[in-house]
């Protein structure tokens, strides 16, 4: 029944806009009280909560007068994923002593392999720095060394190297400051394997990571997903680790290495592996089971018939972390602020641009993706990017919607900011945008946290479609200086991938309605223009766009 009142609320609402484009506030905290309520039990892929996701979506997004985005007739896409349930338990054999870390609190692991069982026993151990290899920048941390069969410890992002005449980090490596994909968890598993490792253990920090240990952690033992089958990843590692910084450090001391002397090192092209005087017994129990979740696609068809064949994607995923069993009272983590909100402004942007009057439609084509396993490692937008269902060189470009915080649901901002370094000319039209509306684009605040790998804009980008992140700001309109800092500190420790990440009693969503706007014309903006949207020079992801376009041109 309280479903069916916020049904008719949202309804209510949207009927009132003053304006066919105007963004409603109410009907984002509408959409996003459904979809974040206990009803949805956290909206994880392959339960309950998704089918009633799944089912919403379609009512609403055909209520506004979307077509479905699939050819085949339907607003899904089916993604095959593998569940992967893990437990694990890890001891270390170190100079004499015999160390037990404790699941959940010093460690976690899991394993993505067929294999009900996996054990490593007596097994060697080598630290490997960064676990990176970039010819580019002349870097090597394995330097040839054999770590087959073996478990690998390795530090979290990339190597912070210093610019010996300024003493600062040099920019001109690994991107200074700000973390390039070396520097990412999926690059050093993947790493790891390539060269035939056993194990790989990640030291976890909550600087350059950007959240605490105990948001891994909360995962340790529940399901996690993968796309495919657990055939898929017959060479993959068999255990995919994190240890606590105080885990490696005590490591560490028990052979004798002093960890940050080593961590120190490591930031030097010279650094070569280190064999740790320790060995490692890793058990793994691996429950599996095959499941089909669903990517949803609504589509806006382009006014111009020379053009409704290119796409505008507007993303946002509607998953979140489901129930957590292993909980005393509340288990639903809601996801309110990740991602409802962004689903919500979703609905809102498509109902606005559907109402635009016909002489001013997009004349290409708007196509809105809420991918599934966002969480689970951007596995929906990456089955797309791999099985899509429009051709990616008719894709012109991606406009990615996760708030990373929950500022804008309480109210606007002065600023917008620009998460990574998106470096297309999406760019120009997002700084046109602000100074129409009156506001500053920022740059990314947290670059060394690779957000910009972190959610679904990348699977576009690393196929090579222009994509363009950006996150709520912090400057709030009509509130003290620090405010909007203090908030999104205060998400980040509260209710990042928690329960509490609820609707609370005192969000209004102002916030998502005015960037919802800045999106809105944003994704006009590429529908409509003369030219597509392109990579700058030296953008990382530019030559893939060439070499998939050169690939695409009859010869």
């Amino acid at each position: 029944m309280r479903i069916l009142c916020l049904l008719f609320c949202i309804h209510v609402v949207c009927a009132a806009a003053s304006a066919p484009s105007a963004i409603s506030a109410s009907a984002i905290l509408a959409h996003t009280k459904i979809l974040a309520s206990d009803e949805f039990e956290g909206r994880a892929p392959a339960t309950s909560g998704e089918e009633k996701t799944i089912a919403y979506l379609t009512a609403e997004f055909g209520t506004i007068g979307l077509q479905p985005g699939n050819p085949d007739g339907t607003f899904v896409q089916p993604v095959p994923m593998v569940g992967i349930t893990s437990q694990s338990a890890l001891t270390f054999r170190a100079g004499g002593q015999t160390l037990q870390p404790q699941v959940g609190i010093d460690f976690i692991a899991l394993s993505r392999r067929e294999q009900p069982l996996i054990e490593l026993a007596d097994n060697g151990v080598v630290f490997v720095g960064y676990g990176i290899v970039a010819p580019e920048f002349g870097w090597d941390d394995f330097k040839g060394v054999d770590v087959r069969g073996k478990t690998v410890v390795m530090l979290i992002n990339d190597p912070p190297v210093t610019d010996p005449a300024t003493g600062r980090l040099d920019e001109t490596v690994f991107g200074g400051r700000a973390m390039t994909y070396y520097g990412r968890w999926t690059y050093k598993f993947e790493s790891a394997s390539a060269r035939g490792a056993a194990a790989v253990f990640i030291v976890h920090e909550t600087g350059p990571a950007g959240y605490p240990f105990a948001v891994l952690a909360a995962g340790s033992g529940r399901e996690t997903f993968d796309v495919g089958s657990v055939d898929t990843n017959a060479g993959r590692v068999s255990v995919e680790g994190w240890l606590s910084l105080e885990a490696a450090r005590q490591l560490f001391a028990a052979v004798g290495q002093d960890f940050s002397a080593l961590k120190a090192a490591a930031a030097r092209r010279d650094f070569r592996p280190v064999p740790l005087a320790a060995r490692a017994q890793v058990t793994i129990t691996n429950t599996t089971r095959a499941v089909t979740s669903r990517n949803f696609l609504a589509l806006l068809p382009g006014s111009d018939p020379e053009l409704r064949d290119q796409f505008v994607v507007y993303s946002a995923h509607w998953d979140a972390y489901g129930r957590d069993s292993g909980r005393s009272g509340d288990q639903i983590l809601n996801g309110a602020a990740d991602n409802a909100i962004a689903v919500a402004m979703l609905l809102e942007i498509a109902r606005a641009a559907h109402s635009l009057p016909p002489g001013e439609r997009p004349r290409r084509s708007l196509l809105f993706f809420c991918p599934t396993g966002e969480e689970k490692g951007l596995l929906g937008s990456r089955y797309y990017a791999e099985h899509p269902l429009h051709p990616l060189t008719h894709t012109v470009a991606n406009v990615n919607l996760e708030p990373l915080d929950a500022n804008l649901a309480y109210g606007p901002t002065r600023d917008l900011e620009i998460v990574g370094g998106n470096a297309s000319t999406l760019d120009d039209y997002a700084a046109e945008i602000a100074r129409e509306q009156g506001r500053v684009l920022r740059p990314d605040a947290e670059p060394e946290k690779g957000y910009y790998y972190r959610s679904d804009h990348f699977e576009f980008a690393r196929a090579g479609v222009p994509a363009f992140f950006a996150r709520s700001g912090v400057d709030l309109i009509g509130q003290s200086a620090g405010a909007g800092a203090r908030l999104r500190q205060a998400y980040l420790v509260n209710d990042y991938h928690k329960v509490s990440d609820t609707v609370k009693p005192d969000w209004t969503l102002q916030g998502a309605a005015y960037d919802a706007e800045f999106f809105l014309a944003l994704g006009l903006r590429a529908a409509n223009a003369d030219t597509l949207p392109a990579w700058k020079a030296g953008a990382e992801f530019k030559a893939r766009r060439e070499a998939m376009m050169q690939a695409a041109t009859p010869r």
